[in-house]
C-alpha cells in the first residue's frame, strides 16, 4: 500500500474487481477505454485523470446539441443521459458521472497515487472533495452556461466566491487538495477554476487557490489535454 496513506483500524485494504477482470483483480485496464468528451466540459477532468494514469485509452469528441459524436454515433444509444462524460470500458461496459469516473480511474492504476486505496480515512476525504467540488461547484455554474440571466449569473458569482473562500482556506500549506499528494480531486477541481476565469472571476481574490491552479496548470498531463482539447487558451465552453 502506498505508504502516503494510512489505513483505517480493522479496514480490509487491497485491489477491487474491476471490469473486465473476469471475476478476480487487476492492476490496470487490459485495452483501450473510449472517454467521451465534450472539450472544457466536465469530461476534462477525467481526460486529465486518464492522461495523468497512463492507462491506454481513445477520445471520441460529443456535440451536446445534436448528441452526435465525432464518428457520427448518436450519443444517447452511448449514454441515455445525454450529457458528458461517458467511457467505454475495455470489456464494453459504459460508466457515467464524474465523481465515479475518476474514482474509477484512480483504482486502475493504484501505483499513481491519483486515489487513495479503499479502506484508507484519506479515500473518504477523497469522496469529501469530489462530493463538495460536484455539488458546490459544478453545479453553480448552471446559469453560466444555461442561458442565466445577468442577475442569476451574479448572484451564483458571489456563491461560488464563497466556495472558493473555503477551498482557499483549506489549501493551507498543502499543495494539492489532499496535502501533498495530486489526486483526481485536484482533476475535478482545475476545470472548476477554468470555468471560472473564463466567466471574469479572477483568481487573484484568492491566492492559495490561484498559486494551486498555476501548480496544477503546469503539469504536463494538464498541458497535453487542454491542447488535446483545444482550448490551451482560454475560451468560454459552450
Amino acid at each position: 500500500m502506498n505508504a502516503r496513506f494510512q489505513a483505517l483500524p480493522g479496514a480490509i485494504v487491497g485491489r477491487i474487481p474491476l471490469a473486465g477482470a473476469r471475476g478476480g483483480t487487476r492492476d490496470h485496464a487490459e485495452g483501450p477505454m473510449r472517454l467521451y468528451y465534450t472539450p472544457g466540459a466536465c469530461s476534462q477532468a477525467v481526460h486529465i485523470a486518464l492522461r495523468e494514469s497512463g492507462a491506454p485509452f481513445e477520445t471520441e469528441r460529443v456535440d451536446l446539441k445534436t448528441k452526435r459524436t465525432e464518428r457520427g454515433a448518436d450519443y444517447r444509444k452511448v449514454n441515455p443521459k445525454g450529457y458528458v462524460p461517458a467511457l467505454k470500458l475495455d470489456d464494453g461496459q459504459i460508466l457515467t458521472e464524474v465523481s465515479a469516473l475518476l474514482q474509477y480511474v484512480g483504482d486502475i492504476r493504484p501505483e499513481k497515487g491519483l486515489a487513495p486505496p479503499a479502506g484508507t480515512f484519506e479515500r473518504y476525504r477523497l469522496a469529501e472533495w469530489l462530493g463538495f467540488v460536484s455539488t458546490e461547484l459544478h453545479q453553480q455554474f448552471s446559469p453560466f452556461f444555461r442561458g442565466g440571466t445577468l442577475e442569476e449569473r451574479k448572484q451564483q458569482a458571489k456563491l461560488i466566491g464563497l466556495r472558493f473562500d473555503f477551498v482557499n482556506e483549506s489549501l493551507g500549506d498543502g499543495r494539492y487538495l489532499l496535502g501533498d499528494t495530486f489526486t483526481v480531486a485536484d482533476c475535478y477541481l482545475f476545470v472548476m477554476t477554468r470555468w471560472a476565469k473564463m466567466n471574469e472571476m479572477d483568481l487573484v481574490r484568492w491566492p492559495r487557490l490561484a498559486a494551486w491552479a498555476a501548480r496544477v496548470g503546469a503539469r504536463p498531463a494538464v498541458i497535453r489535454v487542454l491542447e488535446e482539447e483545444g482550448m490551451a487558451r482560454e475560451t468560454k465552453v459552450a
